[in-house]
């Protein structure tokens, strides 16, 4: 006659442990890759870009005040230019509107950079929880044995 014996072991909080910090490090991934796709839209030159294009920049400085900030309690990121080093430049070239006493068009650059992101950071966030941490989750929930 066979029997088992199944002792279940909750680990639900290393679980929820293994996620948050992969979370956590897609996000940064994330992040930093819709960051340099911003940067990477925007070219030096003297002239001015179309309406619709992403702007151009004479000295570069709106490309160095793209920044980003992962918030690891809230599982939130910042991506964008800062404000404290271009003003609301990076506003008005992205939604367009008044600025500086005109009327300014848009010259989108952040939405296309996460459109242009987008489809490398689902492959990254897939199997992120993967290989050796999955494994040894998985054989530590259930153990059993025969007599």
């Amino acid at each position: 006659m066979f029997g088992f014996d199944v002792k279940v072991i909750d680990e639900t909080k290393a679980v929820e442990k293994a996620v948050e910090k992969a979370s956590y490090r897609n996000l940064g991934h994330a992040a930093a890759s819709i960051r340099k796709a911003a940067m990477k839209l925007i070219r030096r030159s003297k002239r001015p870009s179309k309406p619709g294009k992403p702007p151009r920049t004479r000295k570069g400085a709106l490309r160095r005040a793209i920044l980003f900030d992962v918030d690891e309690h809230q599982l939130s990121a910042f991506i964008g230019p800062a404000e404290s080093r271009v003003g609301t430049a990076g506003e008005a070239h992205e939604f367009g509107g008044d600025y500086m006493g005109a009327d300014f068009p848009a010259r989108p650059f952040m939405g296309p950079a996460l459109e242009e992101a987008a489809p490398r950071m689902l492959d990254s966030w897939e199997g992120s929880l993967g290989g050796d941490d999955v494994e040894r989750m998985s054989e530590s929930i259930l153990t059993s044995g025969l007599d």
